[in-house]
């Protein structure tokens, strides 16, 4: 799974923003503020990965243990995907 093309991260005032670009400008209804975490996983998935290497590079990466890494990682993941912000092999 990867981020989609035509959206990119923004420092605006001080917060990480999604930005859509190009034809996403029209469609793209939400404002989607991310936080460390958020940003640091966003960057990870500039490059197509799975659930295990985000997990392994947030383990790495945080001092949090394993379940509230996965937890994390799965409501950012789903919050990616209801805004339609992710390209995922597996999804329909």
């Amino acid at each position: 799974m990867k981020i989609k093309e035509g959206f990119i991260l923004k420092d605006i005032a001080g917060e990480s923003i999604v930005v859509p670009v190009g034809e996403n400008l029209v469609d793209f209804g939400a404002i989607i503020v991310l936080n460390e975490t958020g940003v640091f996983l966003w960057n990870l998935l500039q490059e197509e990965n799975d659930e295990a290497g985000l997990l392994q590079a947030i383990l790495s990466e945080y001092d949090i243990d394993e379940q509230a890494a996965t937890e994390d990682i799965n409501s950012f993941l789903a919050s990616l995907k209801e805004n339609k912000l992710l390209n995922d092999a597996h999804a329909d």
